[in-house]
């Protein structure tokens, strides 16, 4: 069924309009190998197969980003993603300047505009607040959850921490680097 449906739609992409309907029906028994594709029957490689193939393949790409499992390198620590809401601005400002001053972290992100949705005393309250997305060692984290309590105005503040798997070598080196021990 592949090989006909590939000789059909091979035969049928006479016309720039035709060949843009039928292109990803087309692509789909070529996206194995060139040599099955071959063997199907169709006489004509498809030209958008290499960009297919480089968009969807599985082998590693020619050019490669240093990119470090957290486990594996020496440069970096154990590093985590936290994220703290905050009732405004400057609450937001404030609390992410002590974070960074205090080397708790080494960078926080202030995102405006986030709306929680969230029950607090038998009440759903809907509320405008900032999220800070802080990114540190995962040794500091409860020195960091110690100073948002400390420095929040919250009863209950939120510190949530989503462990770093990996990512940039260079980032998770400068991260380890601009925290304290």
């Amino acid at each position: 069924m592949a090989s006909t449906l590939c000789c059909r739609a091979s035969l049928l992409v006479s016309s720039n309009a035709t060949r843009r309907r039928f292109q990803l029906l087309a692509s789909f028994p070529t996206l194995s190998s060139s040599s099955s594709y071959l063997k199907m029957g169709c006489v004509q490689p498809l030209p958008f197969v290499r960009l297919l193939r480089s968009k969807f393949s599985t082998r590693a790409p020619d050019k490669t980003v240093p990119v470090v499992k957290m486990e594996a390198s020496s440069n970096t620590v154990p590093s985590i993603v936290v994220y703290v809401t905050v009732p405004n601005r400057d609450a937001g400002r404030k609390l992410a300047d002590s974070i960074v001053k205090e080397k708790l972290a080494a960078c926080v992100n202030i995102v405006p505009g986030v709306v929680s949705v969230y029950e607090w005393e038998g009440k759903v309250n809907r509320d405008p607040e900032e999220l800070l997305i802080i990114k540190t060692r995962q040794s500091l984290l409860p020195a960091l959850t110690e100073h948002v309590k400390a420095n929040h105005e919250y009863d209950v503040p939120e510190v949530i921490a989503l462990p770093i798997g990996g990512g940039s070598a260079e980032f998770l080196e400068w991260l380890k680097n601009s925290t304290r021990e």
